[in-house]
């Protein structure tokens, strides 16, 4: 079997699931009880977040758990509207976000805020004059992903960075869902971020874990209350065993990191420079430092993506139509739309998507399956 579906989730890492289980059976406490085994947790809560905040070079109050990334994008989103909307009723983004970041605009849009979509480039990438232009004396948010999790592309967060230097008091707020561990830290961790947002089934942690940056200093209404956990702006009882393997499975990504990425793009660049002599392929991903190194997106024309995905499913290759999120909807990738692809082809694009754990021994295979493959492909299409 060969799983080239990492940017949909990752396999837990050993050691990870290790220490969940040992967490979960040694240290159940929950982390607010006065006694012993509520100290114990709490102990080993903060523990968790200092050693997470300490591999992204933040400060230990600045980080905030969460159930993961669609939580996170939730929170930044609404609870800035909802901290700030004193001060402005407009927000900015891209086109071509996560769901969680769409969604989450349109809704606010129907309570009175403003939304402004930042169009993008054939390469899926944002211009910044029109990042300046969309900007606002209202402007309480601008909110841009880190890496497309459809196609890979990585945008302009340095630049974006420098033009909000000019406007401190809009909150800045990256989706890094898909590029902690990518080589870009220093893009998303940059001193001009408020607000970014990680999810732990990305890198091999347990699902259903993440959390978010916060800049000290910058402020944001709970979007979940009760108890007052994590300084009162994200109730509930911590899911501890979950945070402590995340916090684990954060120091194994980020250890070698750099060795890591170059293997990664090894991978895809073997496959790469394959799909691309083939008449029908057209890729929408690049070998360039514009797009991160774990993610291929390509089409094969005429042929439905998910009949693609099932062909190579039966051959024991594990890969994806464009997005986990609106694979089984059917719908035509959201990222290729906004670049202006036909829907005709657009609904023909597939996605490989890499990890540390994938092998260039991997890559010739599914090159080889895909040799196989393609004489069946050409008559779908005909």
């Amino acid at each position: 079997m060969i799983y080239f579906d990492n940017s949909a989730t990752t396999k837990a890492d050993p050691e990870v699931v290790s220490t969940y289980d040992k967490v979960s059976e040694k240290i159940w406490g929950n982390p607010s009880s006065l006694h012993q085994f509520g100290e114990e947790a709490f102990n080993l809560l903060e523990q968790s977040r200092k050693q997470i905040a300490d591999l992204l070079g933040a400060s230990q109050s600045e980080i905030l758990f969460t159930s993961g990334g669609t939580e996170g994008d939730n929170w930044v989103l609404k609870g800035t509207a909802i901290e700030k909307r004193q001060f402005g009723n407009h927000l900015i983004t891209t086109a071509v976000e996560h769901p969680a970041i769409h969604n989450s605009m349109e809704q606010l849009k129907q309570l009175g805020f403003e939304v402004t979509y930042l169009p993008v480039d054939e390469h899926g990438r944002i211009s910044i004059d029109d990042l300046k232009a969309a900007i606002r004396p209202t402007t309480i948010l601008v909110s841009i992903m880190a890496v497309n999790n459809e196609i890979g592309t990585i945008q302009p967060l340095k630049e974006a960075a420098e033009v909000l230097k000019d406007y401190p008091k809009i909150h800045f707020h990256i989706d890094a869902v898909q590029g902690i561990g990518k080589g870009i830290q220093d893009l998303i961790m940059n001193d001009r971020v408020d607000f970014v947002t990680f999810s732990g089934h990305k890198f091999h942690a347990p699902r259903g874990i993440g959390f978010i940056y916060a800049r000290r200093g910058r402020k944001i209404a709970p979007l979940l209350t009760g108890g007052g956990q994590e300084r009162n702006l994200r109730s509930g009882t911590e899911n501890l065993p979950a945070i402590a393997a995340m916090a684990k499975a954060l120091r194994l990504l980020l250890t070698d990191e750099k060795q890591k990425v170059t293997k990664e793009a090894e991978i895809k660049q073997r496959i790469f420079d394959h799909v691309k002599q083939f008449p029908l392929v057209t890729t929408f991903s690049e070998d360039n430092d514009g797009f991160a190194p774990h993610i291929l997106c390509f089409a094969i024309q005429g042929v439905r993506g998910e009949t693609i995905v099932h062909a190579f499913e039966e051959q024991g290759i594990y890969i994806s139509t464009t997005s986990a999120c609106s694979s089984k909807k059917h719908l035509a990738s959201s990222t290729l739309t906004a670049m202006h692809i036909p829907e005709s082809l657009s609904t023909s694009a597939i996605r490989i998507s890499l990890d540390d754990h994938n092998t260039l021994a991997e890559a010739d295979e599914f090159n080889q399956v895909f040799d196989k493959l393609y004489d069946k492909f050409k008559l779908l299409s005909a």
